[in-house]
């Protein structure tokens, strides 16, 4: 599009990173970036310290599958006001200042539980584990939103370069800082101590203040959309019980289903002679069926009255229908390919990368020292130079230098597989990797934040986000059988080879949104 091929000079670009709404995106960032790591690395190790058992803790990654599904429920962030709160900072500050003071009470609810404690102490850590996801991913719902909002798109490259920055930096605290934490205050393996981690989790907990200081400090975005989003209370109550009846249908399904499944999964396994496939294939028509009792729930709910119908129709149906028709439906197929397939390669490798590490002889101080500590400087370097070039050569053509340059850097772990243990190596790659992934992202959140109609943002982007990173990681969770069966470097190459339809993807497409701009 031509609003994003614009260029500036350099001074401007640079002067750019310094508007407020820039910066903003910064603490926001932070905000958004911790409670990830809570859920996964930090919380894993945390119930191995406390003697639980390997596969208990792996099943803790379910608490998460709410950024996976964050579009469902999105729709309602859009719709709904918060009481009080609306009238006081506008919607977007008000859900933002709710879904932060949420994921502090979720992380001082985790903190308080002792998962070494007998009795139901991991089914409540469990518990508190998914509402810190669904908080979560409430606030990542509102911030993307407010991000669109709050700015013009010649400035939506430096704001996802800045929020890249200080998510990262989120990231670091809760992982390295809480491993750093829990270390100090004397919680090893083998020397369990549950104090260390409630002083950890606690202190992280007030880390968070940072996001909830910036949502009191920030204006709201002006108020674009009109004034057919208001409703009566009543709709609003129908909505929302439509919505809590159709997740209770679905978690119904997953319940009710599980002694089946279990048995489906073993016959199954027997006649394919392979029951991880077995297990994906029931898994997904598991999934589908709970969707459909869902979906079904909602539909009937919408057709008897109980709710308002327009108001579902203008929440689910319209943004969808907005997207295809603004860029008409071949157009519309095109994006949404493009934005399934862009990180494909990227994310399929990095599955696997720690693995990687270890069979070739790392230490875990050298992969978080190298891997996760300087790479993270590298990942935060690239994003603002992603931010900077798009808005000084276009979104999509660095959109395109991204993909180009994912597919040459995947190459470079073939090369790290030859050298073998070489710290100075690893070095390279990660330098290159982690400077192309800031650098692909901050150019691709840019890009799905053009995509969307400032009408529809919290739910058109929160699709586009989940659609982002729903088939890679599909695929990825193969990419250990793959290794197993042809080899790191064969993995390597296919993991490139991945990427290269993406460059078709990215041609295609900015050569007909320059056609529509033209």
């Amino acid at each position: 599009m031509s609003h994003l091929e614009t260029k500036t000079g350099a001074l401007e670009s640079i002067k750019a990173f310094m508007h407020p709404r820039v910066v903003t995106m910064l603490f926001l960032g932070l905000s958004a970036g911790i409670p990830i790591l809570l859920i996964f690395s930090s919380l894993s190790l945390w119930l191995r310290e406390a003697g639980v058992e390997r596969s208990a803790v792996t099943f803790f990654s379910w608490a998460a599958l709410g950024y996976s599904f964050k579009f469902v429920w999105a729709p309602l962030i859009d719709k709904l006001p918060v009481p009080l709160l609306t009238r006081l900072l506008g919607r977007r500050r008000a859900w933002m200042l709710v879904s932060q003071s949420s994921i502090i009470v979720a992380i001082l609810w985790m903190a308080s539980i002792n998962p070494a404690d007998s009795g139901n102490s991991l089914t409540w850590m469990a518990l508190a584990a998914v509402w810190l996801g669904f908080s979560s991913a409430t606030q990542d719902i509102v911030i993307d939103a407010y991000r669109i909002e709050s700015a013009e798109s010649d400035l939506q490259a430096l704001m996802s370069s800045t929020y890249i920055a200080g998510y990262r930096i989120g990231m670091l605290i809760a992982g390295a800082g809480a491993l750093f934490l829990a270390s100090y205050y004397g919680s090893e393996m083998g020397s369990y101590n549950y104090q260390a981690w409630f002083y950890t989790y606690s202190i992280i907990a007030a880390v968070m203040l940072i996001g909830v200081t910036t949502t009191l400090i920030i204006s709201e975005p002006e108020q674009i959309q009109s004034d057919n989003y208001l409703h009566s209370a009543k709709d609003y109550v129908g909505f929302l019980a439509m919505f809590l009846f159709s997740v209770a249908g679905f978690i119904a399904v997953f319940y009710f289903s599980a002694d089946v499944v279990n048995t489906l999964k073993s016959a199954l396994g027997d006649i394919l002679g392979n029951k991880a496939f077995a297990g994906f294939l029931i898994g997904v028509v598991r999934l589908l069926m709970a969707l459909t009792v869902a979906i079904s729930i909602a539909f009937f709910l919408s057709k008897s009255g109980v709710v308002n119908g327009k108001m579902v129709s203008s929440t689910y149906v319209d943004p969808i229908q907005d997207f295809f028709s603004r860029y008409g439906k071949g157009l519309a197929l095109l994006l949404l390919a493009l934005v399934g397939l862009y990180r494909i390669s990227d994310i399929v490798l990095g599955i696997i990368s720690n693995v990687f590490y270890q069979d070739l002889g790392y230490t875990k101080i050298e992969i978080a020292t190298i891997v996760k500590t300087f790479g993270l400087f590298m990942t935060i370097a690239g994003g603002f130079l992603g931010g900077f070039l798009s808005i000084r050569y276009g979104v999509m053509r660095i959109l395109f230098l991204g993909a180009v340059l994912t597919v040459v850097t995947n190459l470079l772990f073939i090369v790290l597989a030859w050298v073998g243990h070489n710290p100075y190596m690893l070095y390279v790659v990660i330098s290159a990797d982690n400077l192309t992934a800031g650098l692909a992202s901050a150019a691709f959140i840019a890009f799905l934040s053009s995509l969307t109609n400032i009408s529809f943002t919290a739910v058109q982007y929160a699709v586009f986000s989940s659609l982002m990173t729903l088939i890679p990681k599909v695929l990825g969770g193969y990419s250990g059988t793959l290794v197993d069966e042809f080899g790191y470097v064969n993995f390597f190459i296919f993991a490139s080879a991945l990427g290269l339809p993406v460059l078709i993807l990215v041609w295609m497409a900015k050569k007909h949104l320059d056609v529509r701009d033209g």
